[in-house]
């Protein structure tokens, strides 16, 4: 089975980034989509980055179309809108999908790690977020209505030092 650091994704821009070069960092991983109700969750993503990235927190944002056809755009069109409604910075990656035949590995291997309610490895919703550890393990998984500031102080934890 491969671990996280096996994995690779293409970012917004077409590049393949490998999550090796996340190696030693703590990681926010978010299903992300611009048109749902939780897409005001940008401006908190962004915030917890900017406030914790010098500690070693990144926050990862894939758009996935899976949920009501709430990301329909290129990924030069969600670039934009990220970057012109929530000012973001932290690293986008490819529109993907997250469940089904098609899912990305880096999220059958979060799920996997992390299942849902009910032990299901389903992702229900866009926002769905995974808290993964300095080695590349998946701690921690979050519903969409879980709003990124009550994350803070388990990243805060694994980052290793007092908010």
């Amino acid at each position: 089975m491969a671990e996280l650091y096996d994995l690779a994704a293409t970012t917004i821009d077409g590049r393949t980034q490998s999550m090796r070069d996340y190696a030693g960092r703590v990681l926010l991983v978010v299903n992300v989509a611009s048109g749902c109700a939780y897409t005001p969750q940008y401006a908190a993503l962004e915030a917890l980055w900017r406030r914790h990235r010098a500690a070693g927190l990144t926050v990862l944002g894939f758009p996935c179309d899976q949920f009501g056809h709430q990301e329909p755009g290129t990924e030069a069109e969600i670039a934009a809108f990220c970057s012109t409604m929530y000012d973001v910075t932290f690293p986008l990656f490819a529109k993907l999908d997250v469940n089904g035949r098609h899912a990305h590995p880096v999220f059958r291997h979060l799920k996997r790690e992390r299942p849902g309610t009910l032990r299901t490895t389903r992702i229900n919703w866009n926002f769905t977020k995974f808290l993964v550890d300095r080695h590349g393990h998946a701690r921690a998984r979050f519903g969409p209505r879980v709003a990124p500031e009550r994350i803070e102080p388990e990243i805060v934890e694994l980052l290793g030092r007092v908010a």
